[in-house]
C-alpha cells in the first residue's frame, strides 16, 4: 500500500482565539491536501491543539476551573471554524489526549535511556509568555527583553536537559546537503545563519511545582515536559508512531508553519528525531505574516481580521481566494477591505461567475437546457482546447513546487480567455441565424466543456465553488479527476443542465 501524502499545519494555541493568520496557513495546506487528492493519492492531513504550559494553567485558574475543563471549553472554537473554512482534516490532535502523552513519555524515555537527557541547575531569565528561558541573545541593544516575551524574571532551579548541542553541526550538513528541507530559500539561509551561533542544550522540563498543567516526565514525576518538546512531537503521535500504522504514515511530507516557529521546526524538532532514531519530514515550509493596511494586527488597535466575520459575510471560497491569490507562500501579505472587494468583484464575480453563468444560461435558452452537440469546429476552438490542456498539465507541477499563486494566475488566464471566446464567437447573433445552428450548438458546448476544466482545477482552492459548477453542468456527485481536465469532450451531449444560479452574486 502506498505512503499517503503527510501534511500538517502546526498545532494552534488553544488559549488564542483563532484569527486570519490561522485561516491562511490551514488553508494553504488544505488547499495541497485537496491538490494531492485530485491527483489521485491517498492524503492525511493534519491539524490539532495545543493545550498544555503556564499559560493555560494561569487563565484555568482566572476562571475558576481545571485546566483540562478550560481546554474543553476553548477547543470548540476551533473545531467549529475548519468546517466553515471548508478544511478538509483527516485528523485533529489535541495535546490533552492520551494517544499524545504516551508517544511523549515513550520518546522521552527512549531518550533517557539513551544518555541524551541528563539534570542540571539552571539560573536565567525566564519569559511566562513565551514558554522558555531566555538568554543575551533574545536581548535588545538596550539590554531589555522585547515586549513579544511579556513580564521576564529570573528563575533558578534544577531542570532536565536535551542534548542538543551535539546535533548542531550534524544539523548544518543536513540542511546544507538538503536545500529543499527548508523553503523557501531565504528561510534557509535564515536557520543557518542562527546556527552559526553555540545552539546550547535545550531545558525540556518545568518543576511540577511551578507548573502542574504538562505530561509528567515517564522518569520523574516531579517534572512535566516542557511544551514546545510536547508540542512538535504531536506529528508523529497521529502518524501512529509505536504502531504498525506509523511505517506507512511517516515521513511528514510537509509541515506548513508560520515563520515565527521556525527555529523549532528546523532547530529543535530535527535534532530531537534525529536523537530519537525517527526519520526526518521531507519539507518544512515557512509562510509569512499578515498585516491590515500596513499595520501589525492587534485586539487594541481593533483592526483584527475575523475569519468567521468574512466567511459569514462573503462566503468561504472568497476568503479562501483572496488568502491563496493575494501572495505567494512565504511572503508577507497585507490585507486591505478594498484589494478583498475588488478581488471578489471583479475576479470572482466578474470572471468566473459571469463565464459560467452566461454559457449555461445560453445552453438553457437557446438548447433548452440540453448539452448541444458539437459538429462546426474553428480555430478559434482548437485555441481554446490548447489553453485548457496546457493549463491542466501545468497543474501538477506547479503544486509540487508550493505555487499555488502562479497556478491560481494560470486558471484565472483561461477564464479570461473563455470570455474572450464568447464575445469573440457572440453566440447571441449565431442564435438569431438558423443556418448557423451547427455553429452555435459548438461554441456552447466548448464553453460547457470549459467550465468543467475549470471546476476540476479549481476544486482545491474554491471546492464549493467547484461543486456548484459541477452540479449546474449536471454531473451530480461525480467526482473531479485531475486526470480529466486534459481529456477534452468529457461532457455527454443531450444531457440536461442543473439548475443555473449566479456562483458569487455582485456585492456593493
Amino acid at each position: 500500500m502506498p505512503k499517503p501524502f503527510y501534511i500538517t499545519t502546526p498545532i494552534y494555541y488553544v488559549n488564542d482565539r483563532p484569527h486570519i493568520g490561522h485561516a491562511y496557513c490551514t488553508i494553504v495546506a488544505d488547499a495541497i491536501a485537496r491538490a494531492h487528492r485530485l491527483m489521485g493519492e491517498e492524503v492525511f492531513f493534519l491539524t490539532g491543539l495545543d493545550e498544555h504550559g503556564q499559560k493555560v494553567q494561569q487563565a484555568a485558574q482566572a476562571k475558576g476551573v481545571t485546566p483540562q475543563q478550560f481546554c474543553d471549553e476553548m477547543a470548540p472554537h476551533w473545531q467549529e471554524l475548519w468546517p466553515k473554512l471548508q478544511i478538509s482534516n483527516t485528523d485533529l490532535i489535541r495535546t490533552t489526549q492520551p494517544r499524545h502523552k504516551r508517544v511523549v513519555q515513550t520518546i522521552l524515555q527512549k531518550l533517557y535511556d539513551a544518555g541524551e537527557i541528563y539534570t542540571a541547575e539552571y539560573e536565567g531569565w525566564y519569559s511566562t509568555r513565551a514558554e522558555q528561558f531566555l538568554t543575551e541573545k533574545e536581548m535588545g541593544p538596550d539590554g531589555k527583553f522585547p515586549a513579544e516575551y511579556g513580564e521576564v524574571t529570573r528563575l533558578k532551579e534544577k531542570n532536565y536537559f536535551f542534548k542538543m548541542s551535539k546535533y548542531q553541526n550534524w544539523l548544518i550538513d543536513y540542511i546544507r546537503n538538503n536545500p529543499g528541507f527548508v523553503y523557501p530559500d531565504y528561510r534557509r539561509n535564515e536557520i543557518l545563519g542562527f546556527l552559526q551561533k553555540p545552539l546550547g542544550d535545550l531545558c525540556i522540563s518545568r518543576p511540577a511545582s511551578r507548573l502542574a498543567w504538562g505530561i509528567p516526565l515517564p522518569f520523574d514525576a516531579g517534572y512535566v515536559t516542557y511544551v514546545w518538546f510536547d508540542a512538535l512531537t504531536n506529528y508523529v503521535t497521529a502518524a501512529g508512531y509505536g504502531t504498525p500504522e506509523f511505517e506507512r504514515n511517516w515521513p511528514a511530507d510537509i509541515h506548513l508553519i508560520g515563520k515565527e516557529i521556525l527555529l523549532f521546526h528546523a532547530g529543535y524538532w530535527p535534532i530531537m528525531l534525529k536523537a530519537a532514531g525517527i526519520p526526518l519530514p521531507k519539507q518544512i515550509v515557512a509562510h509569512g505574516w499578515w498585516t491590515r493596511d500596513g499595520q501589525k494586527m492587534s485586539k487594541s488597535v481593533g483592526n483584527v481580521v475575523d475569519p468567521v466575520a468574512i466567511v459569514e459575510a462573503w462566503g468561504a471560497d472568497a476568503l479562501r481566494y483572496y488568502l491563496l491569490r493575494e501572495l505567494p507562500i512565504g511572503s508577507d501579505g497585507d490585507w486591505a477591505d478594498t484589494n478583498f472587494e475588488r478581488r471578489y468583484n471583479g475576479e470572482l464575480a466578474n470572471d468566473l461567475g459571469n463565464l459560467v453563468n452566461r454559457s449555461l444560461s445560453m445552453i438553457k435558452r437557446y438548447c433548452k437546457g440540453v448539452l448541444p452537440e458539437p459538429t462546426a469546429s474553428d480555430p478559434l476552438d482548437d485555441e481554446l482546447r490548447a489553453l485548457a490542456a496546457a493549463t491542466a498539465k501545468r497543474f501538477p507541477d506547479r503544486i509540487a513546487k508550493l505555487e499555488l499563486n502562479p497556478l491560481l494566475g494560470d486558471i484565472w488566464d483561461f477564464i479570461r480567455r473563455c470570455n474572450q471566446y464568447v464575445d469573440q464567437c457572440a453566440p447571441w447573433a449565431l442564435a438569431k441565424d438558423p443556418s448557423k445552428a451547427p455553429r452555435l450548438g459548438t461554441v456552447l458546448y466548448n464553453l460547457a466543456e470549459s467550465c468543467r476544466v475549470i471546476s476540476i482545477l479549481l476544486t482545491p482552492f474554491l471546492p464549493t465553488t467547484a461543486e456548484k459548477i459541477r452540479h449546474q453542468l449536471g454531473l451530480g456527485e461525480t467526482p473531479a479527476v485531475l486526470d480529466e481536465a486534459q481529456m477534452w469532450g468529457k461532457l455527454v451531449s443531450s444531457r440536461p443542465l442543473g439548475e443555473v444560479a449566479p456562483l458569487f452574486p455582485k456585492k456593493q
